[in-house]
């Protein structure tokens, strides 16, 4: 086997990147995604492109977040690990997978090479995700009516509550904050991420009962990719009441009420509550995210 050549790629040879060929087809999963060239590196055998990656991050960001896109040809899941332990940039890795990958024989064994190739290059596992889109063709969730929903400016009322929420919580990712940093880390890592977000602030809402209680928030948000359900958290005292599909059905309001013509969501494959909400609000699977992190120690 001839050596392998890793390189970065500019605006002049970016096209090269788009010559493996994938049958995962990330390039629909990732059509509204903006990728910056310089964020772009592929493994090369023979002149011929054998494995790639792009990193992504905002705008405004002078480092990438994570991979999400990355893929590897057959039989060369070693190339692909390289182009990884190799990159500048040590960050999670998101695949985003069709949603029929699991019974596709093709696709299965596509993402299989993926994710040895990343194991290989350090990362583990750490959720995987159903993804959802949201159209008016879907039909707006009907409201309930049990919750009045209002904003509030005062951060530190948004972070008790994130963190009481994250008290009894089934997401991977404020699990991992939880066992690194504590409560505090968690609720903080949450708003960090809606304050980094485009979409304005005083869209968060609160959400009390008929009684006046606190019985969670909801966030409508927009990502650099569109109006997305951000948060969604029923408070451990008031759970076992169906809140979370009442502020589901909010926040699909909330943000086609601003115009949006789609709504993008996520919840973790193992939360098997809020991807019953997800469904009774008629939004559909339409990928899985499979996420890795590098790993620590």
């Amino acid at each position: 086997m001839t050596d392998l050549v890793i390189r970065a790629l500019d605006e002049r040879d970016a096209p090269l990147f788009d010559t493996l060929p994938d049958p995962l087809d990330n390039r629909a999963a990732h059509r509204r995604t903006t990728h910056r060239p310089d964020w772009k590196r592929v493994a090369l055998r023979d002149g011929v492109v054998v494995a790639r990656a792009a990193w992504w991050g905002g705008p405004d960001d002078a480092e990438p977040l994570n991979v999400n896109w990355f893929d590897v040809a057959e039989g060369e899941e070693e190339a692909g690990a390289e182009l990884l332990r190799t990159a500048p940039w040590q960050v999670g890795l998101e695949l985003t997978l069709p949603a029929t990958w699991r019974e596709d024989p093709t696709q299965h064994a596509a993402a299989e090479a993926r994710f040895t190739a990343a194991r290989a290059a350090g990362y583990e596992l750490l959720v995987e995700r159903y993804l959802y889109r949201w159209t008016p063709q879907d039909g707006l969730p009907e409201r309930p009516g049990r919750l009045t929903f209002r904003a509030e400016p005062d951060d530190s009322v948004f972070f008790d509550a994130v963190r009481r929420i994250h008290s009894a919580t089934l997401d991977a990712h404020a699990l991992r904050d939880i066992e690194e940093g504590g409560l505090d880390q968690a609720a903080q890592s949450e708003l960090d991420f809606f304050n980094w977000c485009p979409s304005p602030r005083d869209w968060w809402q609160l959400a009390h009962t008929e009684q006046g209680d606190l019985a969670g928030i909801h966030i409508p948000a927009h990502n650099p990719s569109g109006p997305c359900v951000g948060f969604i958290g029923v408070l451990p005292d008031q759970r076992g009441n169906g809140y979370a599909y009442d502020l589901l059905a909010e926040c699909t309001h909330f943000l086609v009420d601003q115009g949006a013509e789609f709504v993008s969501a996520a919840t973790d494959r193992g939360n098997f509550p809020m991807a019953a909400n997800f469904a009774k609000a008629g939004y559909p699977v339409v990928r899985e995210r499979i996420n890795f992190e590098v790993t620590r120690g």
